[in-house]
């Protein structure tokens, strides 16, 4: 009986000098993503985005669709539902899809696959085993990782800190932070299911655009609200706005913004038509760039994206895509010079 204590005494000794009994590494933690993402073969996830990127906070619900290989359905939806916009991935291409404006544009892209996505649960684990400098802890429930992101178009928000349910390994908060560590996007997940039983029809770009209609309404009163001018707060050294246009158009007015000194940059803004039921996607030679209020069409000299009934175009022969998309995300926040 003796014999049997000190064995016990002994093994307990062994497991506290290890820290603690089944505490999984690193090492341990990061094969074990590995492998789950290899046997998932669909997910949805639902969460709340916060951004702090303007003089409010503004908070969206996002929905996630998954399923192998390539197939995604993210929606995403304002507090207030008047603001819904969808990204599509199926066999055809890349959709973005504006429901209340009957929108919808067509890449040729291969989105998600090569930048970080805070809501798309295989990105923050490509995150996650990409960084080999990725700082590790844990707590009773939950993993939390620390890594470098892989934006391609914004290089101000270069950390995150992701944080996994111990339970599923499922991601339970995303913290993406800027240079100096504060957190400018907070997503909050509520439930993610694993293993869903989606098929290709439920990626189709006619069905989901009918289907958010029922939700959110066309717009078809658009054309008569007034919008008021909204100026970039993000700022370059050298640089002013040095003429603000308007122009009459056939829907009412173009507000043509210009800034120049050290860079120059156009940003113009009108209100946004809804497209005739017929009118079938517009083609756009560039990539989606997710701007967290809303998503875009970056090309190679240009920015557009709508937000609240408002088409806005970005162009310059300076900017660095990441400084356009920088600039677009600061539009959105104030509504003074």
């Amino acid at each position: 009986m003796k014999k049997k204590l000190w064995v016990l005494l002994a093994g307990l000794i062994v497991c506290l000098s290890l820290s603690a009994c089944g505490t999984k590494s690193q090492e341990d933690v990061v094969k074990d993503l590995s492998g789950k993402m290899e046997k998932i073969k669909s997910y949805e996830a639902t969460a709340k985005m916060t951004l702090k990127m303007g003089t409010d906070p503004q908070t969206y619900v996002v929905q996630v669709w998954h399923k192998e290989p390539t197939y995604y359905r993210v929606s995403l939806k304002n507090a207030q539902k008047d603001q819904s916009q969808m990204i599509l991935r199926n066999d055809e291409g890349v959709y973005v899809l504006t429901p209340a404006l009957n929108k919808s544009f067509k890449f040729q892209s291969d989105w998600p696959e090569n930048s970080s996505q805070a809501y798309l649960y295989e990105s923050l684990i490509k995150d996650i085993v990409a960084d080999k400098e990725a700082k590790f802890s844990s707590t009773d429930k939950y993993y939390i990782f620390e890594t470098k992101t892989r934006y391609q178009n914004n290089k101000m928000l270069p950390f995150q800190e992701v944080t996994l349910n111990k339970k599923d390994l499922s991601p339970a908060t995303v913290k993406v932070m800027d240079t100096d560590g504060n957190a400018l996007v907070t997503v909050k997940f509520s439930d993610v299911k694993f293993d869903k039983n989606f098929t290709k029809k439920d990626f189709d770009m006619k069905k989901n655009m009918t289907g958010a209609q029922l939700e959110v309404p066309v717009m078809g009163d658009v054309e008569d609200k007034a919008f008021s001018v909204k100026y970039p707060t993000e700022e370059f050294k050298d640089v002013k706005l040095v003429e603000e246009k308007e122009v009459s158009t056939e829907n009412g007015k173009r507000v043509i913004l210009t800034y120049d000194g050290a860079l120059s940059y156009t940003l113009m803004e009108e209100k946004a038509e809804v497209v005739p039921a017929t009118a079938g996607p517009t083609i756009v030679k560039g990539e989606p760039v997710d701007l967290g209020f809303t998503v875009g069409a970056l090309s190679k000299n240009t920015l557009t994206w709508t937000f609240q009934g408002v088409d806005y175009m970005l162009a310059s022969q300076d900017l660095k895509k990441e400084e356009m998309a920088s600039v677009a995300r600061s539009v959105q926040g104030d509504v003074s010079k």
